[in-house]
């Protein structure tokens, strides 16, 4: 039995998997996709390696899901979580060492650009408070990236060359003790289809007291955002609210729940006249009423600890 394997969640990935596929087999004999219905020739790409474990989903279950596949698939107690569009620079000992204490849940790597810098804001992050939420559903963060809300959660004066104790390492150099994970009960699949289940797990494996490291001798080359960029505007704002609102009700006091979801009732009218300009269509203005109900819910609700939020509407 192999100590370590690797697990990469692909969803119409054929334009970077094979870099990372090629990468990943330097430094694991024992690789697995789950590949989430992609149509285009991920599937293609992957069979071409005869080594590498294909899981081929008739329908887009989502990263967690996936996640969950294919960790359940391998018998070894160190997997890496790798993204189809990181290419492994480093071997994995640096991961694996920090993750052999029994009471580390995960640790990440160092991720690097296009240019070789550190993708800092994004290779670290505290977890999302009230504040924080707030302000990015705003636009706050995007706009006044130097705010001190920010700074904070983007962890923006960190320093990527230390290795350090951390909140939540980026999903997409992820290496898990793979008992944890099962005590845990793995990644949360009511995060569909993505976006906030890693932070749900870094979040949840602190409240159970284990530990989150990042190792800045694990190193990838990441281009960041790949599959996030194949989805369609409507497909974006329903995700990426949905699960943040949902983030919010199962790990924010309902006081902080509330306050999210009046900051995103409040960003909906000029995120639909954005929608509308960028689209060039009405289309948004349907997208952006179901997102009003969610974030309107939320006002009522308050936190709904431990519980699922609303489904993600249908687009």
């Amino acid at each position: 039995m192999s100590e370590t394997g690797i697990v990469i969640v692909a969803w119409n990935a054929e334009a970077v998997i094979g870099a990372c596929l090629d990468a990943a087999l330097r430094f694991s004999s024992d690789v697995v996709v789950v590949d989430n219905a992609s149509t285009d020739s991920t599937g293609d790409v992957v069979r071409a390696r005869p080594s590498v474990r294909l899981i081929a989903n008739g329908e887009n279950r989502g990263f967690a899901a996936a996640a969950n596949q294919g960790i359940r698939s391998l018998d070894c107690p160190f997997v890496l979580l790798l993204n189809p569009d990181a290419v492994l620079e480093t071997p994995l000992d640096g991961l694996v060492a920090a993750c052999r204490d029994p009471k580390v849940a995960a640790a990440g790597g160092k991720l690097l650009d296009g240019n070789g810098a550190p993708q800092n804001g994004f290779l670290v992050r505290r977890f999302p408070t009230g504040w924080t939420l707030a302000f990015e559903v705003l636009g706050l963060n995007r706009f006044l990236p130097g705010n001190p809300v920010n700074r904070r959660y983007r962890h923006l004066d960190f320093d990527p060359e230390r290795a350090a104790d951390v909140d939540q390492p980026a999903g997409a150099l992820l290496m898990l003790r793979r008992d944890v994970w099962a005590s845990l009960g793995g990644f949360a699949e009511e995060f569909y289809p993505l976006w906030f289940e890693d932070v749900d797990y870094a979040k949840r494996a602190r409240a159970h007291g284990y530990r989150l490291f990042y190792v800045p001798d694990a190193v990838a080359r990441h281009r960041g955002g790949y599959s996030a960029k194949l989805l369609g505007w409507e497909q974006r704002q329903i995700y990426w609210y949905a699960n943040l609102l949902r983030y919010a009700a199962k790990h924010l006091s309902g006081t902080a729940t509330r306050g999210v979801g009046a900051a995103t009732a409040l960003s909906v009218i000029p995120r639909t006249v954005a929608g509308m300009l960028a689209e060039r269509s009405l289309r948004p203005v349907s997208v952006c009423g179901n997102l009003l109900k969610l974030s309107v819910r939320r006002v009522l609700a308050g936190a709904e600890s431990r519980k699922n939020g609303e489904p993600v509407p249908a687009l």
